[in-house]
């Protein structure tokens, strides 16, 4: 029997002192939070809300792109500013952030008390320990990357109870030009099924309904440790496990997307008809430059076969507007490639120059305001598209996952669809009597407000 991690805490009695968390970035970064989280309270460290309550503060940071990092900077330098006024003893810095500028982060900010890399996140306690002990050796814990992803057991999680993140690999072997994660997460390294299964039966002992399945590249998984995909058997065994209604498919790169992963995702009854696959632009020039190995000919050719074989597919993507040497053309390349294929969910990001990165080296860097223009005028593409394909949605039958309620209502709740992940996507408003978070009941669509759907209920939640 899988021992969940509630059973883990009743372990763990003693206060040996009181600490902040600050989590940010994507959900990766998510599940390594909540693994130190984990490990903090089997230790005897208790969490507070209120950083002014805390004895020390934790900030685990993202370092993907200039907006991230600077989100990351000024919530450390919130927790400094508490510190130099006597309300923290400490503050710890950890993820990627630190693990890219390392040093030099220090540097800047020299009240910072400890740097805990990417891979040093396992040893937080000790570095927790050392902070209120008072001793200053040893400030920076930088560990090279495993052989085999660390282990992702016994988290205290963020996440509301029905709904978790479960990291599959490590790292990543693609070598993009715009992109800094290889850098900071290491090569791509497989965690064995069996432990990603056991991962799975541990969260849906604790009342997980829906698995949200995330790595750096979600169909590389298996390469490096099996020597071939291995992604259909990892969901053929997650498609075992009781407890759990939906599988999500998250960061699929369009590369190893065989016919056996289409019938599977096809016929599944728990892997849901939405597949998040990031493709970045569509004109085979910026595909070149950005160096991401597919070209736009076989792109197309997947997702006409992903629409025509998997019913009911949602898919999702993200683009980057404004990538060095982006002519004209290949922006309209880009619109018309949008126009055709109408993802249901797309994100835009306007490049951001990475200076550690190859795309920084690039000639033909083109102005802000330009990169901007451009991305505003593919999100009006894409909300037309999108609010034709909500308007298509009114009328219809669909299973919502309660997620709370909306503040000062009893009867009126936001959910998602099938075709919503947490946080990135859309909700769909529900009415109905006694539902709570966690719920999943059958809901008719009644009306679309912007993005969202408006729904009521129909019958009991199961």
């Amino acid at each position: 029997m899988t021992q969940t991690f509630t059973d883990d805490l009743r372990q763990a009695d003693r206060a040996k002192g009181r600490y902040a968390f600050i989590s940010l970035g994507c959900p990766k970064n998510t599940v390594d939070s909540e693994r130190m989280l984990g490990l903090l309270k089997l230790d005897g460290y208790d969490l507070v809300g209120d950083p002014a309550d805390a004895d020390f503060a934790i900030v685990n940071t993202c370092g993907f792109i200039e907006a991230a990092r600077n989100e990351s900077f000024a919530a450390i330098d919130e927790m400094l500013e508490l510190k130099r006024r006597g309300d923290l003893r400490g503050v710890i810095v950890s993820g990627c952030l630190a693990e890219r500028q390392r040093e030099a982060l220090l540097e800047h900010r020299p009240d910072i008390d400890h740097l805990v890399g990417v891979f040093g996140r396992d040893e937080v306690t000790k570095v927790a320990d050392r902070l209120l002990g008072g001793l200053e050796e040893q400030r920076l814990v930088f560990r090279p990357a495993p052989a085999k992803p660390l282990e992702d057991t016994s988290r205290l999680r963020i996440t509301p109870a029905h709904f978790a993140y479960l990291k599959i690999s490590e790292g990543c072997d693609r070598l993009c030009t715009f992109c800094a994660i290889p850098k900071m997460r290491g090569k791509h390294a497989t965690k064995p099924i069996d432990e990603v299964v056991a991962e799975a039966q541990q969260l849906a002992a604790d009342g997980v309904r829906e698995l949200v399945v995330v790595a750096q590249d979600t169909t590389y998984y298996g390469m490096d440790l099996y020597g071939e995909p291995r992604l259909v058997e990892l969901l053929t065994e997650l498609e075992k496990v009781e407890g759990l209604d939906w599988v999500r498919l998250m960061y699929l790169y369009p590369m190893y997307f065989g016919d056996d992963l289409i019938d599977f995702i096809a016929r599944s009854e728990k892997i849901l008809p939405y597949l998040d696959m990031p493709l970045q632009h569509a004109s085979d020039r910026m595909l070149k430059r950005m160096q991401r190995r597919v070209a736009s000919g076989p792109t197309r050719e997947l997702v006409h076969k992903l629409r025509e074989r998997i019913p009911g597919l949602v898919l999702r993507t993200t683009f980057i507007t404004g990538f060095p040497g982006e002519t004209d053309a290949d922006f309209a390349e880009l619109c018309e490639f949008v126009e055709e294929f109408r993802f249901e969910r797309l994100g835009v990001f306007t490049y951001s120059l990475e200076p550690d990165t190859p795309a920084a080296r690039l000639p033909n860097h083109l102005p802000d305001d330009l990169k901007t223009e451009r991305r505003d005028h593919l999100m009006a593409i894409q909300q037309r598209i999108a609010f034709e394909w909500a308007d298509s949605r009114v009328g219809r039958r669909m299973p919502v996952l309660i997620d709370g309620a909306i503040p000062g209502e009893s009867t009126a709740w936001i959910g998602r669809t099938t075709a919503d992940a947490p946080d990135v996507d859309c909700v769909a408003y529900v009415t109905g009597e006694g539902l709570k978070p966690g719920d999943l009941v059958d809901c008719e669509v009644v009306a679309r407000n912007d993005y969202d759907l408006v729904a009521v209920a129909l019958g009991e939640p199961h």
